[in-house]
Formats: C-alpha cells, structure tokens, sequence
C-alpha cells in the first residue's frame, strides 16, 4: 500500500469537498444558485469551461488515443477555435438581452413553450448519457488507486461531488473548478517530466524512436471519395467541420457550458473567457497527446504489455511507477477533473428542470425563493443518482473518450439546428422547427447506427437535417396555404 500517495487524494477529496460546501451562505436565489449572482471575474470562467470541457476523458482517454495511434486528435481543437468565433458573433447577442438562465429560455423567446420543451428534454438526456460515461471514467482511476469495485467507486466519487454542488450551487462549481484545474494541470506536467525521465535519452529517445513510425502526425489532409470521406475520423476535414459543429453546439446550446457563459457579468467578458478557454485547451490536449506518445515509447522499450482496457494506461502507469507523493499528486488531479465536471453537469441539469420544465407549469405560482431554491436543491439530488445509475451501465461502453463523444454528438446536431433556425430564420414557425428537430434525430440515429460514417460528421449532418427540413417544411405549408386561399 502507498500510504502517502492514499493519504493525498484522501486528503484532496475532504478538502474540495468542504471548500466547495463553504459557498452555502451565499445562496440566496436562483439567480445565486444556478448564476453565481454573475459575479465570477471572466478568467474564473474561462477556467470553468476548460474544467467541463476536458474532464476525465480527457486526461484517461487522450494519452490512450495517441498510445495507440499518434497527435490526429488535435484536428479537431482547431475546429473548437472556429467553433467559439461562431458562438460570440452569432449565439451571445441573443443570450445577453435580458437576463435568462438557461440556453432554452431562447427557443421560447422566438419560437414558443413547446420548443422549449423540448430542446430542454433532449439536453436533458443528452447530458445524463454522456455524464454517465464520465462518471464510469472516474471509477477506473478509483479502482487502479484504492483497489475498490468499480460501482463503489462511482458511488464515492459521485456522492461527493453532489455534496458540495447541493450546497454551494454554482459559484461553488466555478471555484472548486478553478482549483481542480490548476491541480490536474500541475498534475500533467509533474507527470510528463517524470515519465520522460525513466526513458533513457529522454526526449532525443523519444523522438527517434515515436517520429519514424508517425507518432508525431497531426494532419490528414487525404481527400477519399464517399463513404469512404467520411468514414475516417481523425482527418483535417473531419476535424475542421466536426470539431467546429460539435463545440458550436456544446458551448453554445448546451445548458452545462451556456450557464457558465450566461454567469458572466457583461456579454464582453463571457466572449472574452470563451475565447481564452480554448488557449489553455489547446495546451491541455496536446500535453496529454504528448504523454501518450511517451508512454508508447516507454513501454515498446520495456517490452511490456499495454494494459486492457487501452484507458488505464495513463493511470495504471501512474500508480505504479511514479515515486511516492508525486502519484498521490496526479491521481488527485485526475480527480479534480472528474469532479469538477460531475459538479457542472449537476448544477445545469438541475437549472434546466426547474426554469425550463417545472417553472412554466406553475405559471408565476413556483413559490417564494427559499421554496424554489429547496426544490433546486431536490432536484441536483435526483440527477446526482441518475448518474450513478447511468455510471454503473456505462461500463460496458468501450473507450470512454470516443464513447462520450458519439453520444453527446447524436442529438446535438439536432439541437444546434434549431438554434440556428432561431437566430437565422424569420419565417420558420415553432412547428416547422419541431418537424426538423424529429426529422434530424431520424436521419442521425441512421447515420449512427445504419452507416459507417464516423462520429465527427454527426453534428454537422444532424444540424443539416434539421435546419434544411424545417425551412423546407415552412415553405411547403406556406405555399399550400397561399394555394387554398
């Protein structure tokens, strides 16, 4: 047993939890508990949506993709850049007139109460699936460290998290994700340092060794005629257009990164830490791909098996070979990560319900403040334990990177095509836009399950489906209507 490494992360895991709990006094309101009051300074949630952004998928499932292949995955980070540049011209302007809570109070502005509905509902499922992955991931780290079961360790991690989000809301989630992602990114480095220098050589080895076999690739500039184009997942193309249509629909219709930019105190400063976070994100995924590549180097010279399954490369590796105090380290960050994400993913989950779903059925009559802020609370309560549930299924999911990723992107593509039919449109109705959002899950859902066709092209053909079908939808009816009359 590693006592001093246990002794860190048992340490973190109290300390985060009561830091994060702290905030408690200063929940007042909805606005407190779902907004921070829009008092966090811009760089504070900058920090935040790096936190949800990356999570740990992204610090167990990056090293393994570049392990077993080489750095392609950064192909997709340039679309997240194009993708915030879309964001802060197009989605932001809306978002700050007036003050709102969630991303779905603007299909209600434009279209109506249904849409509303439901573009909160598939948020809803959408977030829990995907969150379910997340919360899986964090019990891989968990088992490797402590030895527990699997379920145990989603169940620890998780209940937590949900503590110190039940109480504090989300200025708690803002600064313990402010913490966690300066503890998981000192992490990283302390690691990456320390595994470069159990190779001989050191980064000349490395680089022999990794280079001549492609380790070091970034762009695939190959231009196959369909399917066979949209097949591959890791190419420019992919990349470019995937990674600008899915981040365009994350961070600018999906309630978990929307809360973090409507915190913000002007519209200025949330497109100002928008743009900022993809700076550190950038950093981040090529940090993780790098240490991929090393492990790779490390364990070819050592002739070792790599470990099944691919994702506990990085923390296996982690537990067993770096010296005491330093494993503690980074396994504490890994888990700052995950909390920090589980913690967002409570909070929006649980301001979706209330304003989007329960607050329109009472109709002004929800109660006082200390009343729906009770019912907040409930409410983070009964996503906490979805998760769980939905943690302790995904196991049998497969890699828990690419795993997140495809689901979140299904209906995404969907949800962003309305959207877009909201800003861009005047003459689409709100049951022209829910034909196209229930004809864009139909053509996704194919394409997923009916084709080849890689999960990087999901959000943009979803998107495609559903904003081509409603305008399409809106013509025809407008012209038979003309033609009866």
């Amino acid at each position: 047993m590693r006592y001093l490494d246990l002794a860190i992360v048992v340490a973190y895991l109290i300390a985060i939890t009561l830091f994060g709990a702290r905030f408690r006094h200063g929940q007042k309101t909805l606005r407190d508990y779902f907004l921070g009051g829009r008092t966090a300074p811009w760089w504070a949630i900058a920090l935040s949506i790096v936190s949800a952004e990356t999570s740990t998928l992204t610090i167990i499932g990056t090293p393994a993709l570049a392990f077993g292949s080489n750095l392609g995955f950064l192909q997709i980070v340039l679309g997240y850049l194009l993708a915030r540049v879309v964001i802060s011209l197009l989605l932001l302007p809306h978002y700050f007139r007036g003050e709102m809570f969630t991303a779905y109070e603007l299909m209600r502005r434009r279209f109506g109460e249904r849409i509303r509905r439901l573009t909160a509902c598939t948020f809803l499922i959408t977030r829990a699936l995907a969150e379910g992955v997340r919360v899986f991931a964090i019990s891989i780290v968990i088992s490797v460290v402590l030895g527990t079961g699997e379920i145990a360790s989603i169940v620890l991690i998780t209940l937590l998290t949900l503590f110190y989000t039940f109480e504090g809301g989300m200025t708690a989630v803002i600064w313990t994700d402010v913490v966690q992602m300066a503890l998981y990114v000192l992490g990283a480095v302390l690691s990456f340092f320390i595994i470069l220098d159990k190779i001989p050589g050191g980064w000349a080895h490395v680089a022999a060794v990794a280079g001549p076999i492609g380790k070091f690739q970034i762009f695939d500039f190959s231009f196959a005629l369909a399917p066979d184009f949209f097949s591959k997942t890791y190419t420019f193309w992919a990349g470019l257009a995937g990674g600008c249509f899915l981040t365009t629909a994350t961070h600018g219709t999906d309630q978990l990164m929307v809360q973090r930019l409507l915190s913000a105190r002007t519209q200025g400063e949330s497109r100002l830490a928008l743009m900022a976070s993809w700076v550190v994100i950038a950093t981040q995924f090529t940090l993780f791909l790098v240490i991929g590549v090393i492990l790779f180097v490390f364990y070819s010279d050592s002739h070792l098996p790599a470990p099944h399954p691919p994702d506990r490369i990085y923390p296996q590796f982690i537990w067993q070979y770096l010296p005491a105090g330093a494993a503690g380290i980074v396994v504490a960050a890994i888990l700052a990560a995950a909390m920090a994400n589980i913690s967002a993913a409570l909070n929006s989950l649980a301001s979706t319900t209330i304003v989007d779903l329960y607050q329109p059925i009472r109709r002004g009559q929800a109660g006082t403040d200390r009343q729906q802020l009770r019912l907040a609370r409930l409410a983070t309560v009964f996503w906490g334990l979805v998760l769980l549930g939905i943690g302790i299924l995904a196991r049998k999911w497969g890699s828990v990177l690419e795993a997140g990723l495809k689901i979140a992107s299904i209906p995404l593509g969907a949800l962003l095509g309305v959207f877009l039919l909201g800003v861009l449109t005047r003459r689409v109705g709100e049951s022209h836009a829910i034909l196209g959002l229930g004809a864009g899950l139909a053509v996704i859902t194919y394409v997923t399950f009916g084709t080849r066709i890689a999960w990087t092209w999901y959000v943009l053909i979803g998107a495609a489906a559903t904003f081509g079908c409603a305008c399409a939808a809106s013509r025809l009816l407008a012209e038979r209507s003309g033609d009866s009359q």
